[in-house]
């Protein structure tokens, strides 16, 4: 197990790069104000998840496996990318009335928290993240490689999961203010839109320089 003054050390980077908005911010915000705080929750439970499953592949070196074919990578990335888009052209044509910033039906949130695992499963970039990031605070003198690496990755998940909540949180309290106005609604489906487009164009567009 690594030593507490090298967890510290881990924490504090974590923290540093989570409170950092990035794709996966930008994707909890567009959902909570779509569709409400609760679905933001379960969208960053989501995300965890699939995060969940880059750690494992990063402790059992099939992260290296990913990084090492230019083929694999490009399949999963353009996947990714995809299923970003297709959620965003959905949303876009959505009809105006299931875009209020309620709470989802509780036999939707599966669904919900099933496309947050997606989203992220179908990300390369997390998994040359963690397969990158991981092993600097690993000290093989204290223990298996592999069983370090599980423990790190989460911790920055449940970091990951209280940051992306509060984003989550915030986001669907402004949603809920604006709830009544139409143009809000308006302004609010084709911005949610927007960012899942935004977001698989930009994943798409990726370099997929592997380290």
């Amino acid at each position: 197990m690594p030593t507490i003054s090298t967890l510290t050390l881990f924490m504090l980077a974590a923290l540093a790069l989570l409170i950092t908005p990035g794709p996966a911010v930008l994707y909890v915000v567009a959902r909570s104000i779509d569709q409400g705080r609760l679905a933001g929750i379960v969208s960053t439970l989501g995300i965890g998840t699939g995060t969940l499953f880059h750690v494992a592949a990063a402790a059992l070196g099939l992260s290296a496996l990913l990084m090492s074919s230019a083929l694999a990578f490009g399949v999963v990335k353009y996947l990714g990318a995809a299923y970003l888009i297709y959620l965003g052209v959905r949303k876009l044509l959505a009809r105006e009335e299931t875009s209020q910033p309620e709470l989802v039906e509780r036999r939707k949130l599966a669904h919900v928290f099933y496309q947050g695992v997606v989203v992220n499963l179908l990300n390369p970039k997390t998994a040359l993240f963690f397969f990158a990031f991981l092993p600097q605070f690993v000290e093989p003198a204290k223990g298996a490689v592999a069983g370090q690496i599980l423990l790190l990755g989460v911790i920055f998940v449940g970091l990951g999961i209280c940051s992306d909540g509060m984003y989550a949180l915030l986001a669907g309290t402004i949603g809920r203010w604006f709830k009544g106005n139409r143009r809000f609604l308006w302004a609010e489906r084709y911005f949610a839109g927007s960012v899942y487009i935004g977001l698989g164009v930009a994943t798409a567009l990726s370099g997929s320089e592997r380290k």
